[in-house]
């Protein structure tokens, strides 16, 4: 595959093609750029999801694209923090551990 490669080709596009294409077009083409939120809202969202349900791997991508949407650590700190009391405390030290590494790739 080319350099030019999608987030959802990366991700899933060797295994699963059509839906690295469903990814692109539909979830980021689509629900991401609909008017109603705006992308750093959907962000704090989706980091919300991702602690709640232990999603590791996607929980550090979408950390970094909070990060380029506007959320600040501070922020994701307290989310996580918040996420605490409503997903449960191994869901946030979970989050704490991704947040620490996410971070660290920026400093």
């Amino acid at each position: 595959m080319s350099e030019q490669q999608s987030a959802g080709q990366r991700a899933v596009g060797d295994v699963a093609p059509h839906l690295a294409e469903l990814t692109d077009e539909v979830l980021f083409g689509d629900v991401w750029a609909r008017p109603g939120l705006s992308p750093r809202d959907r962000s704090l969202a989706t980091v919300a999801a991702l602690i709640a349900l232990y999603r590791t791997s996607e929980l550090k991508s979408h950390i970094r694209i909070g990060l380029q949407n506007g959320l600040t650590r501070e922020e994701i700190s307290e989310l996580i923090t918040h996420m605490a009391f409503y997903a449960g405390w191994p869901c946030a030290v979970n989050a704490v551990r991704v947040a620490r590494e996410v971070f660290a790739e920026q400093a």
